[in-house]
């Protein structure tokens, strides 16, 4: 596993909320789908995902979440290497919250609880090409949108 974070999903019982902040502060949106907000950064992505919608996707409670629910994402070059790095953390401590599966937005997602409890999501986003140095943008690079 590289040594980078892709994407840091928030997520945020009030989208338009949490959006007119971000937006507040000269952030400006990415395109995404409907369900999902995002902000470029500087080699990642800062994504808002309703606080709900969340807990269902890594299958807990949303009170087991509590305030700061996020989710530290790690995207692939490929969906078959979602199952690959979920089974590496597994080995190394992690606990497999949601094996790897595809997901409604046409991608490859699982999720792990490292052993300090940090929740991370392992991903392959077709529509999202990495950079030859592994680079993540929400809408990809080498394409007229990502760069």
């Amino acid at each position: 596993m590289d040594q980078r974070i892709s994407l840091i999903t928030l997520g945020v019982p009030d989208m338009a909320q949490a959006a007119a902040f971000y937006e507040a502060l000269g952030w400006q949106r990415a395109e995404s789908p409907d369900g999902v907000i995002a902000f470029d950064l500087i080699s990642q992505t800062l994504g808002l995902y309703p606080l709900a919608a969340l807990a269902e996707d890594i299958g807990l409670p949303v009170e087991e979440l509590g305030t700061g629910a996020m989710t530290l994402s790690y995207n692939t070059r490929s969906a078959a290497d979602v199952a690959t790095l979920l089974a590496k953390a597994e080995a190394a401590g992690a606990t497999i919250l949601r094996p790897a599966g595809e997901v409604f937005w046409g991608g490859t997602i699982g999720y792990f609880r490292a052993p300090d409890g940090h929740i991370w999501e392992i991903a392959h986003n077709p529509f999202s090409p990495l950079s030859d140095d592994g680079a993540f943008r929400w809408n990809g690079y080498g394409t007229e949108a990502g760069g």
